[in-house]
């Protein structure tokens, strides 16, 4: 009788058992109290479920000392164990040790035997990582049982059958996974190829250019003064939210330079109009200010005004022949002003903020009007440009993760052949 996976037939020779009836599995452990014994000093790598990283693992961020192994249940896995993440973000997560090392109790290791290419079980637990995913419970932090990894069921083809698919896989993968990469590092230099332009204009200044503060071109009406939403007992909370109404914007609103008032939260108009600031309007350049740091957007809507929480400043622009909002959204982007808002700010602390006050001595530098619009133009060309490479780098590297895949599910119906890599060159370079 041949064995069937879904519609398809495995090879006659072939078993299916589950993990636990032909591999020997455990968890890792941390110490009951934490103490410094247990930590410092020591040498014995000792992976977190955060490292488990698709691939072959060499190495850990975090040691135990011998006091801190002996004080858990964590025990000191083999080279070649197989690992996949039980908990958090990463959950579902498989790799494959290369080098001894102890786990904590979020890593479930799959000991190597004579009856298994460590490889093959690798390989065979990638493809059942979207099957491994949905046996967690829990949503904010997943959690996968150890039991259900164990009784994950597998195909068992021989021993040499098991090294033939894994050296073709180890061939086709070796191909897709470069060409990952290179798609990545191009999506990574169309960004640099941005801020490479933008931070060109703004360091190379012309000597008609000008050079004041935030606080000037208040005092001069060029920039009304910036405000930001209310604080205190005033500020709207989570329970005033409403379905639909006047958009009330945070921080994580600003996004890609636009200003989301869909998937907003909003509040009722009666409660809008009992605020005593933070009314921003069409055209405002929109900045962040408190917790993100130096998120930049210019606001288009059709209502009369949108309301700004705590997180968020607008700048008006009163004299538009003097400064241009777009320009003054893309000098917000420049990274002479990311990094003096962001110092000013203490970015990288979990209560970082810039108050109006300080944001008045913010320096702000711009050439002639007309000059403005042409930066504006070509950074919106560029940015355009930007945007349509990336979208094709991001399906390419959509398409290239899905031919994986599709490998795997076929590796493990015994429909794998030596033209596999070959065919996989041609979809890399269609």
């Amino acid at each position: 009788m041949r064995l069937t996976v879904g519609s398809r037939q495995l090879p006659v020779e072939w078993e299916i058992k589950t993990i636990g009836e032909v591999c020997k599995t455990g968890a890792g452990g941390t110490p009951l109290k934490s103490k410094k014994e247990y930590y410092e000093g020591g040498h014995i790598p000792w992976l977190l479920s955060g490292e488990v990283a698709q691939g072959e693992i060499f190495k850990s961020e975090n040691f135990i000392t011998p006091v801190g192994l002996e004080n858990s249940s964590a025990k000191i896995f083999p080279v070649n164990t197989v690992l996949v993440a039980m908990y958090g973000a990463t959950a579902g997560q498989v790799g494959i040790l290369r080098f001894e090392a102890a786990t904590n109790q979020a890593v479930c290791g799959i000991l190597p035997n004579e009856r298994f290419v460590p490889e093959f079980i690798y390989y065979v637990l990638l493809s059942k990582r979207a099957e491994l995913i949905s046996k967690a419970v829990g949503n904010a932090q997943p959690n996968i049982s150890q039991i259900k990894i164990k009784n994950t069921k597998i195909p068992i083809p021989t021993l040499s059958e098991q090294k033939r698919i894994v050296a073709i896989l180890d061939e086709a993968f070796e191909g897709i996974d470069r060409a990952i990469a290179n798609t990545e590092k191009n999506l990574a230099n169309s960004r640099e190829l941005f801020e490479s332009y933008l931070n060109a204009i703004f360091t190379q200044k012309g000597d008609e250019w000008i050079t004041t503060t935030v606080g000037k071109l208040v005092d001069q009406r060029i920039l009304d003064k910036p405000l930001d939403g209310n604080h205190g007992e005033i500020h709207p909370k989570k329970s005033d939210f409403v379905k639909f109404g006047v958009p009330f914007i945070m921080a994580s609103d600003l996004v890609d330079g636009i200003v989301d008032q869909v998937n907003c939260n909003f509040i009722t108009l009666e409660q809008a109009n009992s605020l005593r600031k933070g009314f921003a309007k069409d055209g405002d350049v929109l900045l962040s200010h408190k917790g993100t740091i130096g998120r930049a957007a210019v606001l288009k809507t059709t209502h009369s005004s949108v309301v700004l929480t705590p997180q968020v400043t607008y700048y008006r622009v009163i004299d538009k022949s003097v400064i241009y909002n777009r320009y003054l959204y893309y000098f917000f982007h420049s990274p002479y002003f990311q990094n003096e808002i962001k110092t000013i700010a203490g970015a990288g602390s979990t209560r970082a903020y810039i108050g109006i006050t300080s944001q008045l001595q913010l320096k702000i530098s711009y050439p002639k009007i007309d000059d403005q619009k042409r930066y504006a133009d070509s950074f919106d060309a560029l940015i355009s440009e930007t945007q349509r490479l990336e979208t094709i780098y991001r399906q390419k590297i959509a398409a290239l993760k899905e031919l994986k895949q599709s490998i795997l599910q076929t590796a493990f119906t015994g429909e794998l052949t030596a033209d596999t890599p070959k065919t996989a060159k041609q979809e890399i370079a269609a």
